[in-house]
């Protein structure tokens, strides 16, 4: 009986399945494949589907970190957990099979005792709103427990460092409590913090530390019963909207289906956060490409380091990371923390990023540096099967990838000493390159200018710089024997080379005659397009890290001390300081917790959208006007075609017998509810769309076509202010 037991248990578990599974703070989820939308994305799961509410809908792009979670996978081969935070407005549910994730919630409560991270950021006065803070909690724990995955906590101190504290929370924003007490609160975890340096608290005090107890072992990321329950979907992905391929031959099948069949390849759906439309689009079928070995490959050899294309940013900074001697390496590792925020690179792919510069001209970062490095692409097409390796640079300049040809790799070459003692680059371009002289270098560096400098916003330029130099004959200066320089997101469809000033400066000595008129050949060359804003500002910018980059290499304290990487200022949060005069007698003085600061952090706090909705309701969104004094002739859909699940469109003239049609009463006059025949300005309300779900009816307000007629209106208005001016 036993053996036939564990036979059809076998038999049960290898069976393919046809329903997701997964995890919500220790409580399993279970969904049919063919009922979900594939569109449906993680937060509308949690906050419509569960009583988890602290996830919150901030700008719906993964720019603020209000709906950050934590997502658990588990690798039954390295009975490995990885734990990493995702922005739940991007990530889609069907994503998330075999994962478990883990809200502010999951972490405590007022019911089990709340978590240490919700208890600190009390203490540390650090929640206002509360809107944010959930996410803000989750971000925190995190921090925490990667850090103490390595080593143990020492003596209650976690191996958290101030420096990772402070990262954080960076790219969880906050608009009225300010970054000091969160980051206090997240820094008073750490062993080598400074417990002069923190804020006003009600934990730390001099002597004393502030970190008492053990994080990890107080929260189970991952339950035991989801390891058991890992299998693969259903054998057959034409079944269902959503696919999971684990080879490239499975990919090519299902991208070789008949024409007409829209398909949407996905990794990590962050683009979604910028091309908003995308969310709006209908797609046959949804490909997510995650498990497809040659897309997830990680290979270093002499020849460089080959990433797949479905490798996260983060995973490939870690990647990068693990030869910090190599200068160029690092220097990329450390500008790709730049990019986004963790919780977007921590499921925001490589090859997603590049093929978003690509075929949509996004202002990238990654292209940039990865062009001044050389880097060579992997390209398959999936009709013929070919697969063709460009330079990046080459592919960037080519029309826009096919829907039906995949991005497969991303190669960076190495660079290497050879008998002579100089270097040169290996891979394709190797032959066409000049063995440089003895005591050559390489000089490589990154740069960006952006609002917000440590990453979390798009720049005003980037550049991204690789030159070979050496010591002339003479001994006193420098000699450019081959240089790179790229420049992107300035207003232009992809990164560009300023090969004029490539070409000028090559076999040339380093002076300041030299370096003024590369100067002034780049302005000519570092031109925004039409329309750009700023377009002065980032042009000097250019110049700037021109100088910046052959500035140093003109002086002789350089010469003296050998080849050296130019230096470069250390990123640090501003400063500020907080002095609090201590009163004589308790308790004037002493800092009190604010009431409900613990349930705002661990997400219990009911905000309005927290309510949940009746049972059979209706929603609604707002149509506004773009027009100021037109008269409005109608109120109709684009292709006059009423999308599905729109019940209706609300006017003034639905407004009951009786009624009135006013929005807010003041003291000396009211707002109208909806513009009668006239709008007054832009952005006044017109309508009301009714749809059977908030989603329907916020999509469906972008398909709404007004059609107005300005003709006389405003020729009125003129005149009648004229004489109301006269009287």
């Amino acid at each position: 009986m036993g053996e036939k037991k564990v036979t059809e248990e076998k038999e049960e578990t290898m069976k393919s399945k046809t329903s997701l599974v997964f995890a919500v703070n220790g409580e399993r989820f279970e969904i049919d494949l063919s009922s979900i939308d594939p569109s449906t994305t993680l937060i509308d799961f949690l906050r419509n589907k569960t009583p988890f509410k602290s996830v919150k809908l901030g700008c719906g792009e993964g720019g603020c970190g209000a709906c950050v979670v934590l997502l658990s996978k588990y690798d039954p081969l390295l009975e490995k957990v990885d734990d990493f935070t995702v922005s739940s407005c991007l990530t889609l549910l069907c994503s998330i099979d075999g994962c478990s994730i883990t809200t502010s919630e999951g972490l405590g409560n007022s019911r089990a005792g709340f978590h240490a991270v919700h208890e600190r950021i009390a203490g540390f006065h650090a929640t206002q709103c509360g809107f944010c803070t959930p996410g803000m909690s989750v971000s925190m724990f995190s921090a925490l427990l990667n850090a103490d995955k390595t080593h143990p906590p020492r003596a209650g101190v976690s191996n958290l460092t101030a420096a990772e504290a402070e990262k954080a929370v960076s790219g969880n924003l906050c608009r009225c409590t300010g970054y000091r007490p969160l980051v206090d609160a997240c820094k008073s975890f750490s062993a080598d913090v400074d417990i002069e340096d923190l804020g006003f608290n009600t934990f730390c005090k001099k002597g004393l530390p502030c970190y008492d107890h053990t994080l990890s072992s107080q929260v189970c990321t991952f339950p035991e019963f989801l390891k058991k329950e890992l299998k693969s979907l259903d054998d057959d992905p034409r079944k269902y909207r959503w696919s999971s391929p684990v080879s490239i031959s499975e990919l090519q099948s299902l991208l070789g289906l008949e024409n007409g069949v829209s398909v949407k390849l996905v990794a990590g759906n962050t683009s979604t956060g910028y091309y908003k439309e995308e969310k709006d689009k209908k797609y046959d079928k949804f490909v997510d490409i995650r498990r497809i070995p040659e897309l997830t490959v990680v290979r270093r050899d002499e020849k460089g380091v080959e990433l797949g294309a479905a490798i996260t940013i983060s995973k490939a900074i870690e990647v990068l990371r693990e030869k910090e001697s190599v200068l160029i390496l690092a220097k990329i590792a450390a500008h790709m923390e730049k990019i986004a925020s963790r919780f977007v690179r921590n499921t925001g792919t490589i090859g997603g990023n590049i093929i978003m510069a690509q075929r949509k001209h996004f202002p990238s970062d990654l292209t940039t540096i990865l062009v001044a490095a050389r880097a060579t692409v992997k390209i398959m097409s999936t009709g013929s099967g070919v697969q063709e390796q460009y330079t990046l640079e080459e592919f960037l300049q080519h029309p826009p990838l096919e829907a039906k040809s995949v991005l497969l790799s991303l190669t960076i070459p190495s660079w290497r000493p050879v008998k002579n003692g100089s270097t040169h680059r290996a891979g394709p371009e190797h032959s066409q390159m000049k063995y440089s002289p003895l005591n050559t270098h390489l000089l490589f560096e990154t740069y960006r200018a952006a609002p917000r400098p440590l990453g979390n916003a798009l720049a005003f330029l980037n550049a991204a710089f690789s030159a070979e130099v050496s010591l002339n004959k003479a001994g006193d200066g420098v000699v450019v024997n081959d240089c790179l320089l790229a420049f992107g997101a300035y207003g232009t469809k992809h990164a560009h080379r300023a090969k004029k000033v490539e070409d000028f400066l090559a076999g040339k000595v380093i002076s300041d005659e030299v370096l003024l008129e590369a100067i002034s050949l780049l302005k000519d060359e570092i031109v925004p397009d039409k329309g750009t804003s700023n377009p002065g500002y980032r042009s000097s910018l250019a110049v700037t890290f021109l100088f910046e980059f052959f500035g140093s290499l003109t002086t002789n304290s350089w010469l003296n001390g050998g080849c050296k990487e130019p230096l470069r200022p250390v990123a640090m949060l501003s400063s500020a300081q907080q002095i609090v005069e201590n009163q004589e007698y308790s308790p004037v003085g002493k800092g009190i917790e604010k009431t409900g600061a613990k349930l705002q952090a661990s997400g219990e706090a009911v905000y309005v959208d927290d309510i949940p909705s009746p049972e059979n309701c209706l929603y609604g969104a707002f149509i506004y006007s773009t027009m100021p004094l037109a008269r409005i002739k109608s109120i109709g859909f684009k292709e006059n075609r009423v999308p599905e699940g729109v019940l209706g469109i609300i006017t003034y003239k639905d407004i009951p017998k009786g009624g009135q049609n006013v929005g807010t009463k003041g003291f000396f006059a009211s707002d109208l509810l909806f513009a009668e025949e006239v709008t007054h300005c832009a952005g006044e309300i017109i309508a009301f769309l009714v749809a059977e779900s908030q989603k329907i009816a916020d999509i469906a307000t972008k398909l709404v076509v007004i059609d107005y007629d300005t003709r006389g209106v405003r020729r009125a208005y003129t005149i009648c202010r004229r004489s109301s001016q006269e009287v």
